[in-house]
């Protein structure tokens, strides 16, 4: 069953009763899901961010934004304006299947899993995760990418606690250490 079928139809009518929510309204949702990478090598070669750019596109299915640096830092190297990362932001029909992909293809090829850190919640029912490698993901080809890149994937849910986060991020199979 699809992610996007599986809310509607399984995961909405169990934390209803589970969360004793007294409208359907209340029962917390994945608003959205924001991918970034952070690419620092972009500071001294400016072709790197093109090829991160191109990752992420795989990945998501989806044009990313290139971020810019907000203000210069000679420390390190680094001027304003200049291209240091990108972003993508997924809604709807392709952030359900991301979602599943991920859950269902890219968790299980992380080495040395033991599980997603329940620690990761913000305190306003969002949820981070950290990924070292973004070839974990089937669309990326080991063999044409320039180097090992991570990622921080950010769920945004309509959740007002992380109790309730936890509650929804576990029925759509997300694996919490323990």
């Amino acid at each position: 069953m699809r992610y996007k079928e599986l809310y509607f139809k399984k995961i909405v009518p169990e934390l209803l009763k589970e969360l004793e929510c007294k409208n359907i309204h209340l029962v917390p949702k994945i608003k959205k899901i924001v991918i970034n990478m952070g690419v620092g090598e972009a500071v001294a070669d400016s072709k790197v961010i093109n090829n991160a750019v191109n990752d992420l596109t795989l990945i998501s299915g989806q044009k990313p934004l290139t971020t810019k640096a907000k203000k210069s830092e000679a420390l390190f190297k680094l001027r304003e304006g200049m291209k240091i990362g990108c972003k993508v932001t997924l809604r709807k029909d392709r952030m359900y299947d991301f979602l599943e992909r991920f859950v269902m293809i890219a968790l299980p090829r992380i080495k040395e899993f033991r599980g997603l850190n329940p620690k990761s919640f913000d305190g306003n029912g969002n949820f981070t995760i950290g990924i070292k490698e973004q070839i974990v993901f089937p669309e990326i080809d080991y063999d044409k990418i320039d180097m090992i890149r991570g990622m921080d994937i950010t769920i945004v849910t309509s959740a007002n606690n992380d109790k309730k986060a936890e509650a929804l991020l576990t029925k759509f199979n997300l694996p919490f250490r323990i």
